[in-house]
C-alpha cells in the first residue's frame, strides 16, 4: 500500500478524474476526503469507498471558490482524521467563447473556480502541512489548454496557465517545509469540462489513438503522492497521449 496512514483531500471528487484519483488513494490505503459543491456527488462516491475500504472516506460539500469554505473543510478533516498529508486540486470550469463575446462576470467566475480556488485549498492545506511539521503533497490539474491559446476559450486557458506557476512558486516557497508541489495535465480525458457525459472513442488528436480515461491521471496523481514521487517536485507532469508534442486541440 503506497499511501498507508496518509491523509488526502481531493476536490472535485464527485465524478470524473476526482472521483478516480480518490478512490485509487483509498485503495492505495489513504484516508480520502471526497469534496465536491455536490454532496450527493460527493456522499456516492464516499460511500462505494466505505463499502470496500469501511472508515476509509468522508463526503465534504464545499464550494472551493470561497476562502470560509475552504477553512472549514480543512478544519473538518483535521477534526476527523488529525491532519492532512495530500492535497488534489482538481476543481475547474470552463468558458467556451472568445474575449469578444465573454462577459465579465463569465471572466471572473471561471477564473475564481479554476485558479482561486487552487490557491485557497493549497493555501490553507499548507498552513495546516507546516503546523504538522512531517511535510506533505500538493497536486494541482493543470490542461493542456494551459500550455497553449485556443479559438473558443479564453478564461480557462488563462487560469490553467495561472495554475502553472502558481505550482511552480508553490513548489519553491514551500521546499523548505518539505512539501513537494506538482501539476498534472490531461487532455480531453473522461468528461468535458462542467459537463457529465463521457467523450466517445473517435475524439482523440494525439499519439495513443485512444480517449485519455480518469485512471490515467489518477495514476500519476498516485505517483506523485507516494514515495516514489519523492524526488519530483516543481513540475508539470503531461499526461495528454502525446497530445501537445502532436499538436492536437
Amino acid at each position: 500500500m503506497k499511501l498507508d496512514d496518509k491523509v488526502a483531500i481531493v476536490t472535485g471528487a464527485g465524478r470524473n478524474i476526482g472521483e478516480a484519483i480518490a478512490t485509487l488513494y483509498a485503495d492505495e490505503g489513504a484516508r480520502v476526503a471526497v469534496v465536491d459543491l455536490d454532496e450527493n456527488a460527493a456522499r456516492r462516491v464516499a460511500d462505494a469507498i466505505n463499502a470496500k475500504h469501511p472508515g476509509q472516506a468522508i463526503a465534504v460539500r464545499c464550494d472551493v471558490s470561497e476562502s470560509p469554505d475552504v477553512q472549514r473543510l480543512v478544519q473538518r478533516v483535521v477534526q476527523e482524521w488529525g491532519g492532512i498529508d495530500i492535497l488534489v486540486n482538481n476543481v475547474a470550469i470552463t468558458d467556451r467563447t472568445t474575449i469578444l463575446e465573454l462577459s465579465d462576470e463569465e471572466w471572473e467566475r471561471v477564473l475564481k473556480v479554476t485558479l482561486t480556488s487552487q490557491f485557497l485549498c493549497s493555501k490553507y492545506a499548507a498552513k495546516q502541512m507546516v503546523t504538522q511539521g512531517r511535510g506533505g503533497r500538493i497536486i494541482c490539474l493543470a490542461s493542456t489548454s494551459g500550455h497553449r491559446g485556443r479559438k473558443d476559450a479564453v478564461a480557462y486557458t488563462a487560469a490553467k496557465g495561472g495554475v502553472l506557476n502558481l505550482v511552480r512558486s508553490m513548489a519553491i516557497q514551500l521546499a523548505p517545509y518539505d512539501i513537494r508541489v506538482n501539476s498534472v495535465t490531461p487532455n480531453r480525458v473522461g468528461s468535458p469540462v462542467g459537463q457529465a457525459e463521457m467523450r466517445t472513442v473517435g475524439e482523440v488528436n494525439n499519439l495513443v489513438h485512444r480517449v485519455g480515461q480518469p485512471y490515467d491521471i489518477a495514476a500519476m496523481c498516485l505517483l506523485l503522492a507516494s514515495a516514489d514521487g519523492d524526488f519530483i517536485t516543481g513540475a508539470d507532469m503531461l499526461v495528454d497521449g502525446g497530445a501537445l508534442a502532436a499538436g492536437g486541440p
